[in-house]
């Protein structure tokens, strides 16, 4: 691995901060991925020192990342997309799965990096690599590769996590639109569909939530028996979620031998979803998870230091006209 000549003190980037404005308004007006990677690649790309920026998003439910660059040809305002297999030792993958960001120059980086970085180019001198707040986990990464080294302080630090933050903004912004993309919507090898979309923490969260769960199950063929029971309880997470956690949250619809949909909100620390001890179970407000209980075979809720997840499954042994296999794998 090469190493510079002689020791020199970092050279520090020139006034980062005054590329964040335009970034952020940039993204503020992005319609879709592709336009959040050009923004990011035409803004960070004038700070000094940076030669190329990378971006990638989670999707196959975090099994891989789908990774595009400044240095990849765009046509027309499209960004060219491959793929990153999660397991991979390369920064990128560490930063996702741990949610820390890795930063230093060439010759600190972890020597389980060697390999990736004896592929860069010797001008390339340090590396930046955060990642991409999520709903429980990252939802990806942005990559800096640098001509020079920087000092990392906490100046620089802020500026990254803010860039970081931002751009995942943007990312929930344009998925809460409703617009699918491959990287909300996947099938694996075994034709087992996983569909997903952030939901804003505020009263359209629950239609919106059922639009998109019945748009999944129509696109099945599935019955309008299923259809009506996975909407209803849909809304009651969500409805949940908003009233509770007072956070936007991730909409997540997995369509296998059986239905799964679950909810995950930021919310932090809270106690155990249960059924609301309510005399009356027809009570159109304050019902809570009454009515999941009663429909789903299967509900369950989990919680950590980040949130709350609550889910719900509908065997589909008794529907069989829903299913994976009838469901077009390009979304």
């Amino acid at each position: 691995m090469s190493r510079p000549s002689q020791a020199a003190a970092p050279v520090e980037p020139q006034a980062p901060l005054g590329h964040l404005s335009r970034l952020g308004f940039a993204l503020l007006g992005a319609g879709g991925v592709d336009e959040i990677a050009t923004s990011l690649f035409r803004d960070l790309g004038a700070l000094p020192g940076v030669r190329r920026i990378g971006f990638a998003l989670t999707e196959g439910g975090g099994r891989r990342l789908r990774f595009t660059a400044s240095d990849r040809e765009l046509d027309e305002g499209r960004a060219d997309w491959c793929h990153i297999d999660a397991y991979d030792d390369v920064p990128i993958t560490t930063v996702v799965r741990t949610g820390e960001p890795v930063l230093g120059a060439r010759h600190e980086l972890d020597p389980r990096y060697a390999e990736f970085v004896q592929r860069q180019p010797e001008d390339v001198r340090a590396m930046a690599v955060v990642p991409l707040p999520g709903t429980g986990s990252p939802m990806g990464g942005i990559v800096l590769y640098l001509d020079r080294e920087w000092s990392f302080d906490e100046t620089q630090r802020q500026l990254l996590e803010a860039t970081a933050r931002r751009t995942a903004e943007a990312v929930d912004r344009v998925r809460l639109a409703g617009t699918r993309h491959d990287d909300v919507w996947d099938a694996d090898d075994n034709g087992a569909v996983t569909a997903r979309m952030v939901l804003h923490g505020d009263t359209r969260a629950p239609s919106a939530a059922r639009r998109f769960v019945r748009d999944v199950l129509v696109e099945a063929g599935a019955s309008e028996d299923l259809l009506s029971t996975a909407e209803l309880c849909v809304s009651e997470l969500v409805t949940n979620a908003v009233l509770h956690a007072d956070s936007s949250s991730e909409l997540r619809v997995v369509l296998d031998t059986a239905l799964t949909v679950s909810v995950r909100d930021r919310g932090g620390p809270a106690p155990e979803a249960a059924p609301d001890d309510d005399p009356d179970p027809l009570r159109v407000h304050g019902r809570g998870l009454q009515l999941v209980e009663a429909l789903a075979d299967r509900w369950g809720s989990e919680r950590d230091a980040v949130g709350t997840t609550v889910w719900f499954a509908l065997d589909l042994a008794v529907d069989e006209g829903a299913g994976a296999d009838s469901l077009d794998e390009t979304g």
